[in-house]
């Protein structure tokens, strides 16, 4: 069976590595990666060089990164996808390629595919981000894939609602979990010798656009900024997406790093290096879905701040706060009063990868 694998970035490719390396030890699959989006882009850290260091080989890479930000910017750039994309779906066959997630330059990946009657597998369909534009691209995506591998029952009832039936509808979990079967935390002298800082208990952060706010979040982000400054805690920041004005918020967290001797500002920590950092942090504060879906496996509370994920499943260890300065701090202090939260996981178990090849070893 030849299946194809999109990736679009590092955090997509550190889902899909459990499902990766099922593929890719099993004789039953010829597997073929095709990198694009930030997977080429020297300013993202240039992470197609991670996947062939992990001893996989990348069929296809496509540049699609666009030039800048802005909201022309991002329609250009799924305009190219598509055309790029197209030139590829022309000349490769494909028993079933595997789409993750919301991102624009996804859909623009699968629309291309669907004049060539290409069968789709979409992962993490049915979720809900009211706070973003990756709604409508999840579920655009959703409609045009065949097989649907989702995190929750509830997801894939959404997803049943969209399509208008239950076939080929599996609700696994999410496959991130499946990643601390074997996860080992990097030792201080590697963590250190990797990214060049030692942790001391930090504060983990994350924060992306919030696409559908007039400012895009910026608001809110001056805000988490405000309650930052004041905390003598490590803060160890990772760069947002290539979203609407994802420029200025890194311009705004490298002034603030520049600003504060306590900031540590990362493109990404990869896979290791940030479930090392999530399992020695105090808690999690943004908007990304890793608090959402991973943090729980960790026993970490995680301050959620505004509505970029609203309407996503989560669990007791997630506390949701508006984006006011105020609301933030009475969040932080919560932290230190609650109970541990336990590490109990509505995503799942930590098997989906395995789920996911015995149904398609059944597939005809």
């Amino acid at each position: 069976m030849r299946i194809a694998i999109l990736t679009s970035s590092r955090a997509d490719y550190s889902i899909y590595f459990p499902l990766l390396r099922k593929l890719s030890q099993d004789k039953h699959f010829h597997l073929d990666i095709i990198a694009f989006g930030t997977h080429l882009s020297k300013a993202h850290g240039y992470t197609v060089k991670n996947i062939e260091e992990d001893g996989f080989k990348v069929a296809h890479t496509i540049d699609t990164v666009p030039s800048n930000y802005g909201a022309q910017d991002i329609s250009y750039s799924m305009g190219v996808t598509i055309s790029l994309f197209s030139k590829l779906w022309n000349t490769v066959k494909y028993d079933l390629v595997f789409a993750l997630g919301d991102r624009y330059e996804m859909f623009g990946a699968v629309a291309a595919g669907v004049p060539f009657n290409i069968k789709f597998a979409h992962i993490h369909g049915g979720e809900t981000t009211l706070g973003a534009m990756d709604e409508c691209f999840r579920h655009a995506i959703t409609h045009m894939s065949s097989y649907h591998f989702t995190s929750t029952k509830l997801y894939a009832k959404k997803v049943a609602s969209l399509i208008g039936t239950n076939k080929n509808i599996y609700p696994l979990g999410a496959m991130a979990l499946d990643n601390f079967k074997e996860f080992v935390p990097l030792s201080n002298k590697d963590f250190k010798k990797q990214f060049g800082f030692e942790l001391e208990s930090p504060v983990l952060c994350t924060y992306h656009p919030v696409t559908k706010q007039n400012d895009d979040g910026l608001s809110e982000l001056n805000a988490l900024i405000s309650v930052l400054r004041k905390m003598k805690n490590q803060i160890v920041i990772t760069m947002p997406n290539t979203d609407n004005r994802g420029n200025e918020i890194r311009v705004m967290w490298q002034k603030f790093r520049d600003e504060m001797p306590n900031v540590i500002l990362l493109e990404s920590l990869g896979l290791k290096g940030y479930y090392t950092a999530l399992k020695n942090c105090q808690f999690v504060i943004g908007n990304s879905s890793s608090g959402i879906i991973e943090a729980a496996s960790f026993g970490k509370y995680v301050i959620n701040i505004g509505d970029r994920q609203k309407g996503r499943i989560t669990g007791k260890n997630v506390l949701h706060c508006k984006g006011r300065p105020a609301d933030i701090n009475k969040a932080i202090i919560k932290t230190t009063k609650l109970k541990h939260p336990g590490f109990t996981n509505v995503y799942g178990d930590g098997n989906t990868a395995k789920k996911i090849i015995s149904i398609l070893k059944k597939l005809k």
